[in-house]
């Protein structure tokens, strides 16, 4: 029985260490690194080759080594009956709501603003937002939504939540479903989003949905590129619906030089990090899950695949 780790341009090292350390008897291979694929009953991945996994006919279990697992399901060649589980930290949980705070922060004391006069030597001025006059929409009320929900609420912010089905969030105002998607955006000065992504979550921040906000809303992505159809934001930008973004994840990682978003003064860009997964803190998630599977009990953090979380 063993472990299989993927995860292409990314230095496997730390995660090799932390399995060995936290479960010395663990057989571990790298990919592309020769082995036996009839050993491999678990496989711990990020943004493995597509198809990959049909070649291993033991496999029970692909875990992600963070907590998205669209790089997963994505993967129309998965093997029937495999199953699938997310990376759940309280540490990844916190990191994003520090960063969602200080992007919201930035935006309403017009600090990115400020960044760029200080290297024009301009001396301007304008009135800033306080929290306690700002309403923010988060778009996902998952574990990180409602973390997120919480940080905000806890430093004055009023907060809207929208999610694919009803849920009751404390300090958040919520709405549900398609039929309630307007009148929440229509609360939404500052938009977050945090959806997973999905088939019906893909290019959901379109023109259509940027019309529906207040005139002058601004827009947060820490999901996933393929949430946001470019060209509108931009479109959006330009004629003065929206007041800008802060992005932090994109269609295509890295962002390409000649990508527009680099120039736009109203776009501010982060290379994905708004969360950073540590192998210190989430291998005993996977060394437990790895030990359930084994004894053939119910797996921690898994994913209904059907519905893409």
């Amino acid at each position: 029985m063993s472990v299989l780790i993927v995860c292409p341009g990314k230095d496997p090292e730390n995660w090799v260490n932390e399995l060995k350390n936290q479960h010395p008897g663990m057989n571990i291979y790298v990919y592309p690194e020769d082995h036996d694929n009839e050993e491999v009953e678990f496989a711990l991945c990020w943004n493995h080759p597509r198809g990959l996994f049909k070649n291993y006919p033991n496999l029970k279990v692909i875990a992600s080594m963070g907590a998205g697992v669209d790089h997963i399901l994505s993967d129309t060649g998965l093997p029937e009956g495999i199953k699938v589980t997310k990376v759940v930290d309280e540490r990844l949980t916190e990191d994003m709501s520090d960063f969602v705070l200080s992007q919201v922060m930035n935006h309403i004391r017009g600090l990115h603003y400020y960044t760029k006069a200080q290297k024009q030597k301009k001396w301007d001025r304008f009135q800033y937002q306080r929290p306690k006059d700002t309403k923010i929409g988060i778009m996902g009320m998952g574990v990180l939504g409602n973390a997120v929900a919480d940080k905000l609420h806890k430093n004055g912010f009023h907060i809207y939540g929208w999610s694919r089905t009803e849920k009751d969030c404390e300090n958040v105002t919520s709405f549900h479903g398609k039929e309630q998607l307007e009148e929440f955006l229509q609360n939404s000065e500052i938009l977050v989003c945090l959806l997973p992504l999905t088939k019906d979550t893909e290019n959901i921040l379109n023109a259509d949905l940027f019309d529906m906000l207040p005139e002058g809303a601004y827009i947060i992505n820490v999901a996933r590129g393929q949430h946001l159809v470019e060209h509108d934001l931009m479109k959006m930008i330009d004629n003065g619906h929206l007041s800008g973004a802060s992005l932090d994840v994109f269609r295509e990682e890295p962002l390409p030089d000649e990508h527009p978003f680099w120039e736009h003064e109203k776009i501010n860009i982060t290379p994905h990090i708004a969360s950073l997964t540590n192998p210190n803190s989430v291998v005993p998630q996977i060394v437990e899950n790895y030990e359930r599977m084994k004894e053939d009990e119910p797996l921690k953090n898994r994913v209904e695949i059907d519905k893409g979380y």
